[in-house]
């Protein structure tokens, strides 16, 4: 069955001084049919969070920009992106007197009907089928104790950060993929984000669940939510261009 992409983004600041979530969804001048989603968490106090995850935006975007499958492969595409982003974040960090990071996950879909994914940290990807959960990433925290510490991250001079990579063959139409950061996933079940993804644009379903997240936030101590929804739906009308709507840019 053949299937168009819709996706769009929400963003919330929560209770935060300032939002140090970043998001981009992009096409490929050189790969014609592919489109990267991209989400990163920054981490590092005061600025320090936000230049990180800027950071890993602008520079998955300018390697995806460079990429052609004629002369590269996906998966390679995304280890270059974590060895730059990890190398720039660390050369801020000599620079400054800023310990910046930042979490990252990567989505490409390829004309192929493939889906290939990778993460580094806490953000997750969540892929649906239909209103279900069929899988997701496994975040990379410590285990006991220190379940709240994270073990492999972008810009930590003491981390060689190791892109976990994935993906999926045979999309169709009914398939859907959630990015998102922390502060959305603690405060939204998976239930709820595969109904609300299944029934709705991913417009509308960004804004519901950016919504769930502040009502279950409590506490008055919301942390920044940020979530990109790529769907596949069946083909209507050709679209010239991917249907990317924003939510909420926070200030």
């Amino acid at each position: 069955m053949s299937y168009r992409i819709e996706a769009g983004t929400g963003q919330h600041i929560g209770d935060r001084n300032e939002q140090q979530d970043r998001i981009g969804l992009f096409g490929a001048p050189r790969a014609p049919g592919y489109m990267m989603a991209v989400l990163a968490d920054g981490m590092g106090g005061a600025r320090g969070g936000s230049i990180a995850a800027d950071q890993a935006i602008r520079t998955a975007h300018q390697v995806f920009d460079n990429f052609s499958p004629l002369t590269g492969d996906v998966e390679t595409m995304m280890h270059e992106i974590v060895s730059e982003v990890h190398t720039v974040i660390q050369l801020m960090t000599l620079a400054t007197e800023m310990r910046p990071s930042s979490t990252l996950v990567l989505l490409v879909i390829t004309p192929e009907k493939t889906a290939i994914w990778g993460h580094i940290g806490d953000s997750r990807l969540y892929r649906f089928s239909g209103p279900n959960l069929a899988e997701r990433t496994v975040d990379h925290t410590g285990a006991g104790s220190s379940e709240n510490v994270l073990v492999n991250i972008l810009g930590d001079s003491r981390i060689v950060p190791k892109m976990t990579i994935a993906r999926h063959a045979g999309l169709q139409a009914g398939d859907a993929f959630m990015l998102c950061s922390d502060g959305l996933w603690q405060c939204c079940s998976d239930s709820e984000a595969g109904a609300a993804i299944a029934v709705n644009s991913p417009r509308d379903a960004a804004q519901m669940l950016i919504h769930k997240a502040r009502d279950h936030a409590t506490g008055g101590d919301g942390d920044n939510c940020t979530l990109g929804i790529v769907k596949l739906v069946a083909a209507g009308p050709a679209l010239s261009k991917y249907r990317v709507d924003k939510l909420h840019s926070a200030i």
